[in-house]
């Protein structure tokens, strides 16, 4: 593996590559969509299948040896949006249901407030980890811990401190979803971060914005300052694919203090509503996903998912947790290392990144 100032070098020698890798194009932006963020719509990069950085790496040298002899690693992630389902959820699936003629799932999604907060259908770790688990993998949870939301009131993070015990003690990670409203907010950050550790009873260290909005290079300075390990925001919202070229994670350079920034970013590359917003069928979300997965592979990168929990009991959205599990099984078949967040960032920055 290169060091770390190695790598700058090999990606500084192509001027294309380095704008690319910096995000140049994100520091004085001419557009932005109705949510504040840069998106791919607006980029001069079309080229977002190829992780056209990571490959010159590889391409002069660049070796990464993962534990147990595995070719790459994945990084699954879900964010909590939901713990609730919101009343067109609910309607939905339960019409979704009915047409099925799944009176057990109908049953569940119309009724299951007079059981208890606990049985809403949006409150599945176990189910996940469960699912994971059959793979040897493990994941990372983002928690939102804010009572602020564009939309609507989304939930308290600490009607969950029990859920959470569960999952960190089961060796899944609890992260921060930062609030819509804090991507720029360093003291609404610390805010958020202070109060999902008060309820976790331990430091967290990773991060991911609501919305995937983000600012560079503010946002990594902020969350730098805020006393996080890395973030793994970076991502489009309307289409999948390597946002600055990568396909391993980095630290962040600022080209504005021609400083590298300590944070490590994991770069987001698969999230599911964007996928299956790209695409006209399941076997289109298949392919491309089996595309991504194969060019990570072939660079000895780390692939980054994000498939929200609430995505997985969601009848109008059936086949999403089916591409989740082939995902899995096609990780798993071709030899991935598959491992939440900090176990990765863990490995890598002990291993001279």
């Amino acid at each position: 593996m290169f060091h770390p100032n190695d790598t700058l070098q090999k990606i500084r020698q192509h001027e294309d590559l380095w704008d690319l890798y910096t995000r140049k194009e994100e520091y004085s932006p001419q557009q932005l969509d109705r949510y504040g963020r840069f998106v791919y719509a607006h980029s001069t990069n079309r080229d977002i299948l190829e992780p056209r950085v990571s490959k010159q790496l590889v391409d002069n040298g660049y070796e990464i040896e993962y534990p147990d002899g595995k070719q790459f690693a994945v990084c699954l992630t879900h964010d909590v949006d939901e713990i609730y389902p919101p009343l067109k959820h609910t309607l939905l699936s339960t019409l979704t249901c009915l047409k099925g003629l799944d009176f057990s799932g109908f049953k569940q999604q119309a009724f299951w407030k007079l059981h208890g907060k606990e049985q809403s259908p949006y409150w599945n770790f176990q189910e996940i980890m469960d699912l994971e688990e059959k793979y040897g993998a493990r994941s990372s949870f983002y928690f939102l811990a804010t009572d602020t939301d564009i939309r609507r009131f989304r939930y308290n993070i600490e009607d969950l401190e029990g859920e959470l015990g569960r999952i960190v003690d089961r060796g899944w990670e609890v992260g921060l979803h930062g609030g819509y409203y804090a991507y720029n907010d360093l003291e609404e950050i610390r805010r958020e971060k202070g109060r999902l550790e008060q309820v976790l009873g331990r430091k967290v260290t990773g991060y991911r914005n609501h919305y995937l909005r983000f600012c560079v290079p503010d946002s990594w300075e902020i969350l730098e300052k805020a006393g996080f390990g890395y973030d793994t925001t970076l991502g489009y919202p309307d289409m999948v694919g390597f946002r600055n070229g990568m396909c391993h994670p980095f630290r962040p350079y600022n080209l504005r203090t021609d400083t590298e920034v300590s944070i490590l970013e994991i770069p987001m590359i698969i999230m599911d509503g964007t996928l299956f917003d790209s695409v006209r069928s399941y076997d289109e979300a298949w392919e491309m996903t089996k595309r991504l997965i194969d060019t990570v592979a072939d660079c000895q990168g780390v692939l980054t998912l994000n498939w929200h929990t609430n995505n997985f009991n969601c009848p109008f959205r059936g086949s999403w947790p089916r591409l989740y599990e082939q995902m899995l099984q096609y990780c798993y078949n071709r030899g991935a290392w598959m491992k939440n967040v900090q176990t990765v960032v863990d490995w890598w920055c002990t291993n001279g990144c």
